[in-house]
């Protein structure tokens, strides 16, 4: 029997041991490496969607990283201990090089590697992304609206950010797929501590790029969503401007989450991207 080739690729997952911890790792598909980031606050389960996408083409291999999901949770940890799991990942795993993709706070941990061991990366995909922050992007938009969320419980103050991490056309369908999400988390037992989000939200602290991009020769995809209250992309472009080797796309319809608000538009751009560049090399 011939496999179906319209079927998405069969996800495995394992644990590594880095840097004195345990990772949880989701892989699917073969060829090109591809290294995905996720954002705080949740893990790789939730680009399962982009993962099957992805793989398709790529190896897609998607940690949770420490702190997040079935990886190891330490009480206290650094945007720096980030950087080093990661190489220690690629060690494990035999590889020299990878293309990396990073969402929100997955794309800090993605430019910190990149600065970190530029030689060992091939592509950046940067999603969502701010190249500094004084605190994390949550904090900053919570603490921008504090009278408005005052007497509010942290968990009320959630789910006011959660309704705005969207665009105002994007559909309910997505918006429920993300709280359905949250919600498994919760009854699984692997949805994280309000110190749990606070240790993650704290390795983030006053993380600043701006002075080093210039030097990273590494080709670069920026997608930023239009609506996007976290990270604009006004920042997106500054970001561009810094990066030797960037190229911007802004997704009109999409707020903080492109790969689920336009997710058709995000898997051709990606793809033509790595695409185009493997070609190139």
């Amino acid at each position: 029997m011939t496999a179906d080739p319209s079927a998405p690729p069969e996800l495995s997952e394992y644990v590594r041991s880095v840097n004195g911890i345990e990772l949880h790792v989701t892989e699917a598909g073969s060829g090109a490496p591809l290294l995905m980031l996720h954002g705080v606050g949740v893990d790789a389960s939730a680009q399962r969607r982009e993962i099957e996408a992805l793989a398709r083409s790529h190896r897609v291999i998607a940690p949770d990283l420490r702190g997040h999901g079935r990886s190891t949770r330490p009480a206290a940890y650094s945007l720096r201990d980030h950087v080093d799991d990661m190489i220690g990942l690629l060690d494990e795993l035999g590889l020299a090089r990878t293309a990396v993709l990073g969402g929100s706070m997955g794309s800090y941990v993605a430019q910190a590697l990149a600065l970190a061991v530029p030689q060992r990366v091939r592509e950046l995909v940067l999603v969502a992304a701010t190249s500094h922050g004084r605190t994390s992007s949550t904090d900053r938009v919570l603490a921008e609206h504090a009278d408005e969320l005052r007497g509010l419980s942290r968990e009320q103050q959630q789910q006011w950010l959660g309704d705005r991490l969207f665009a105002p056309e994007t559909p309910s369908s997505v918006r429920d797929q993300v709280r359905d999400w949250y919600v498994s988390r919760h009854g699984l037992g692997l949805a994280l501590s309000p110190e749990q989000i606070e240790a993650a939200n704290k390795a983030v602290l006053g993380f600043d790029f701006r002075a080093d991009l210039a030097t990273l020769e590494i080709p670069t995809l920026l997608i930023s969503g239009r609506h996007d209250l976290l990270n604009p992309p006004a920042e997106a472009g500054r970001m561009a401007r810094l990066l030797p080797s960037a190229r911007l796309e802004v997704f009109e319809h999409s707020g903080h989450l492109p790969s689920l608000e336009e997710p058709e538009r995000f898997d051709s751009t990606v793809l033509a991207f790595l695409t185009e560049q493997t070609a190139v090399s």
